[in-house]
């Protein structure tokens, strides 16, 4: 018979220090180890269960608040504290910036050991609340309960369906969301549409933990220009329901320009390989980035930020330094948009990415901007990147790199390090990987100018864009 380990008691009145990353903050104990501590600010001081204890630091969590930080100020989503989505509600925006900015200086000169410009200001969002252009919300039978609703329940609770987002590290379970501050209208009232619609008519939620059910998830994609796209996702088809939901929402939704649906039967929620139906309406929406036009399908990639997508670009595009006479790589393009976003200030664009469908949509960006200076390759970058793609296609001026956030692959670094562009403009969603990433490339190319720029606030999350250039 295995014996439980017994929990230790909790750590009680703990001074929260300082920041970490990834939204972690930091407490000494009095044996010198470090503690980080989630959902937690610098001047907090708290009570602190450990959950997970190593020789030279330790994990905990906050289960009482002693007394709040200076800093703390009152969170305006219900949601706080139990969605995942906003955990820095409880700092100011201003505050949330220093400590960014703190985060992308720290891992580059504690990973990368490297010699740095002086970094430039964060460029913050100029909206904290209603920034992002697309959310996915999930229909499960499990709503997710809170540690109060567990400790209430009676030995008869039945699971309830919910519709909302994945409770941080729970694939099954769902935090019910009622009123979201990440996106403009008609969010919520796509969501209260929906829930009203299918509870009243005993429509099945999807089980993730049985893959049983039929309502499984719901897109909805916001543009700047007005337009508003929706995809529903149901497990398989069943076309009396499916009407019945695709009418009450153009009947209760208005402002509908793309109505789509999918029928996903697979055990995972990737539709990249499936088929979208357009319902009502074109297939698309239109977004700009200053004068640049883009399509957007039902599976196109897109900056979430569209005012943020701007300045980090202008940034990216500044940093190239281009005068119109430049062969530019853009690696890792997605749809395309950064390359196209340079493409007047360069002779020409080569972009590579390795879904097939991003490049049908770059290609069709580009045409749809009047471009002819612009080709797109299929492939994953560090196997199209070879000496005989730089002599067919011309040797880079510029290179522009955008991996996601594992960074690049060392093949790809020492391809860049042999072909020895000029410049090469590295933005990041992730300053570690980026960090690791500019240490490889240090004795060849040298970081002249460094600008974060913060596409989520309230998150952890930030960008970066370095500029690399040949030593001499």
């Amino acid at each position: 018979m295995t014996r439980k380990k017994k929990k230790s008691p909790p750590l009680l009145n703990i001074k929260i220090e300082s920041y970490a990353a990834e939204g972690k903050s930091i407490a000494k104990l009095e044996d010198g180890k470090v503690l980080f501590v989630d959902n937690a600010i610098p001047g907090d001081i708290a009570d602190i269960l450990i959950i997970k204890d190593k020789k030279s630091w330790a994990q905990g969590r906050m289960i009482k608040l002693v007394e709040p930080s200076p800093q703390r100020i009152t969170p305006f989503c219900q949601h706080f504290g139990v969605c995942g989505g906003c955990k820095w509600q409880m700092l100011p925006y201003a505050q949330q910036l220093i400590y960014k900015q703190q985060q992308v200086s720290d891992q580059l000169l504690r990973i990368g050991h490297l010699e740095l410009p002086e970094m430039q200001t964060i460029i913050g969002s100029p909206n904290d609340r209603y920034y992002r252009n697309k959310l996915e919300f999930t229909f499960s039978t499990h709503r997710y309960l809170t540690f109060d609703e567990i400790a209430d329940r009676d030995e008869k609770y039945t699971p309830v369906p919910a519709l909302g987002f994945h409770a941080p590290g729970l694939f099954d379970k769902v935090v019910e969301i009622h009123t979201c501050y990440l996106q403009h209208e008609p969010t919520n009232l796509l969501l209260t549409a929906l829930r009203n619609y299918t509870q009243a008519h005993n429509l099945p939620y999807y089980d993730y933990k049985v893959q049983y059910g039929w309502l499984r998830n719901v897109v909805i994609r916001v543009t700047t220009t007005g337009e508003v796209l929706i995809n529903l996702v149901m497990h398989h088809e069943d076309k009396e329901n499916r009407e019945g939901v695709l009418q009450h929402i153009l009947r209760n939704v208005p402002g509908i320009t793309s109505l789509n649906y999918t029928i996903n039967p697979k055990m995972n929620d990737t539709i990249y390989d499936l088929e979208v139906v357009c319902y009502h309406g074109k297939s698309y929406i239109e977004e700009k980035l200053e004068g640049y036009r883009f399509k957007i399908s039902p599976k196109s990639f897109f900056q979430t930020n569209t005012i943020q997508a701007e300045a980090l670009y202008r940034v990216t595009r500044e940093f190239a330094m281009l005068t119109g006479v430049e062969t530019l790589y853009d690696l890792y393009c997605g749809t395309g948009s950064i390359g196209i976003f340079c493409s007047e200030a360069a002779k020409k664009i080569i972009g590579i990415e390795v879904i097939e469908e991003a490049i049908a949509d770059a290609y069709e960006n580009a045409a749809l901007n009047g471009l002819d200076n612009c080709s797109f390759f299929a492939g994953d970058v560090d196997k199209v990147c070879t000496d005989a793609f730089f002599e067919e296609h011309g040797r880079p001026d510029v290179i522009i790199t955008d991996p996601p956030r594992a960074g690049m692959t060392v093949k790809l670094i020492e391809q860049l390090l042999k072909i020895r562009a000029p410049k090469i403009v590295y933005v990041s969603c992730n300053p570690a990987t980026q960090a690791r990433d500019l240490q490889l490339l240090n004795e060849t190319y040298r970081v002249t100018r460094l600008q974060p720029v913060d596409m989520f606030p309230h998150s952890h999350h930030i960008e970066n864009v370095a500029l690399l250039e040949l030593r001499g």
